[in-house]
Formats: C-alpha cells, sequence, structure tokens
C-alpha cells in the first residue's frame, strides 16, 4: 500500500521575495496544493505562476467559530493524506500563530501519517526591522482574541497579532484601557514588507479609529513599568 505524506510550509509575510527557495521548488513541484485561504498578497504570484491550487476559503463563510473551521480544515488535510501527497500553504510561518499546524501536528502523531513542516519568514521578521528590535532580552507574542493571555501581566515588550478588525481592535482597546491610560503610545503596524506598510506611533484610544485594519495588522506596546503593576 502507497504511503503518502503531507506537507506544510508557509507562503512568507507577504511580500513574495521572502518565500523560501525550498518552499518554491516544493510547489513548483506538488501535484495537489491546497492554501488555508488565497487571502494572502503572496498567493498572487502562484497566479502568475501558473500553479493550480485549493483554498478553503469557502469554509470561513460555514463555520460557526474558529474552532470549527480549523478542525473541518484539519479534518479535510487528514482525510486528503491518506489517498494522496498534499502540500498545505499557510500564510506566513507555520510555526507561528498558526493553529492548524498545531492541530495537523497532533492528529498525524495519532494517526501515523507522514508530516514535514518546511521553515519559512514569520511576520516577526520584518517587525523586528521596522521597529529595529532585538527580541533577546524577552518578548510576549498574543493573538488578540485571546483575552486572557492580552490581560496578562507581561514584564517585557508585547506584541499583539491577527488583528484582523476595526471591531475586534475596539474590543481590544477596552480590554486594553484596564491596564493603560487612553493615551498610552502603542505602535501601528500594518503590511509589513509590503509597498503601503504602516509604522505607526498613535495613543491607545485611536486604536479603533484606523481604516485599513486587516489581517495584515498588529500591535506593539512596549513594556512600561507600572501599568500593568496597576492594572
Amino acid at each position: 500500500m502507497a504511503e503518502y505524506k503531507l506537507t506544510v510550509a508557509g507562503l512568507g509575510p507577504g511580500d513574495a521575495g521572502l518565500i523560501t527557495r525550498a518552499t518554491w521548488a516544493r510547489i513548483e513541484a506538488a501535484q495537489h496544493i491546497i492554501l488555508r485561504t488565497r487571502i494572502h498578497p503572496t498567493v498572487e504570484v502562484l497566479d502568475v505562476a501558473g500553479i493550480s491550487y485549493e483554498t478553503y476559503d469557502h469554509l470561513y463563510e460555514e463555520a460557526d467559530d474558529f474552532d470549527e473551521l480549523y478542525a473541518s480544515i484539519v479534518d479535510d488535510l487528514m482525510a486528503r493524506a491518506r489517498t494522496m501527497d498534499v502540500l498545505y500553504l499557510v500564510p506566513g510561518s507555520p510555526f507561528v500563530a498558526e493553529r492548524t499546524v498545531r492541530l495537523l501536528r497532533e492528529r498525524t502523531t495519532e494517526a501515523g501519517v507522514p508530516l514535514e513542516i518546511l521553515p519559512a519568514m514569520s511576520f516577526l521578521e520584518p517587525l523586528f526591522a521596522a521597529l529595529g528590535l532585538d527580541p533577546v532580552n524577552g518578548l510576549s507574542i498574543v493573538d488578540a482574541m485571546d483575552e486572557e493571555a492580552v490581560a496578562a501581566s507581561p514584564a517585557q515588550d508585547l506584541i499583539i497579532t491577527q488583528l484582523y478588525s476595526r471591531e475586534l481592535a475596539s474590543d481590544l482597546k477596552i480590554l486594553l484601557m484596564e491596564h493603560f491610560p487612553d493615551t498610552q503610545e502603542v505602535i501601528y503596524l500594518h503590511h509589513l514588507a509590503l509597498p503601503d506598510e504602516r509604522v505607526q506611533r498613535i495613543p491607545l484610544f485611536e486604536l479603533d479609529w484606523q481604516e485599513d485594519i486587516d489581517h495584515l495588522t498588529t500591535l506593539f506596546i512596549p513594556y512600561t513599568p507600572g501599568f500593568w503593576e496597576n492594572g
């Protein structure tokens, strides 16, 4: 009986030039490619190159919540991997803020399905470049939808990722205002490493005023002794 393999690779932070050579070689050689979503700037180079692929975008409309969405994606990938080699492509890096990959690692281990995950550049490298930041002194990275993690008290700089809508930004702002004054300076990062990149210092109360918030938006809050401790 033939043994098939599931391979996961990342499309990088958005600039096509940041896709690794190893990943591009796999893309060119793959017979069956499926994207978590085509809503990512790098997907355009797949179209230009005439690469055929499927996506899971339809599941975003059908699922009631993200837990159901990710479970459905993983179920489908596991089913496909029993009958064919599959290359699953995700935005950024498979190792950074990618829930489906964490679930796949668990499921493939349990089922004995071969899994290979290729390294890729995440949004963090362009963020470090934009801020001139060396994370060696410590850094907290949390998902904007994880209220418990956001409300924790990091004694270091804080990155809040997956800030994909103004509605979510509004909820996040209210939560952060329990710890920070309304005028606390935060750094708004949008479309890093892309031509329309925006890195701007804004007061916290203006967070949800930003009209260009989308899935490539991140917030950076430099560590401010005193505020978290008094929250």
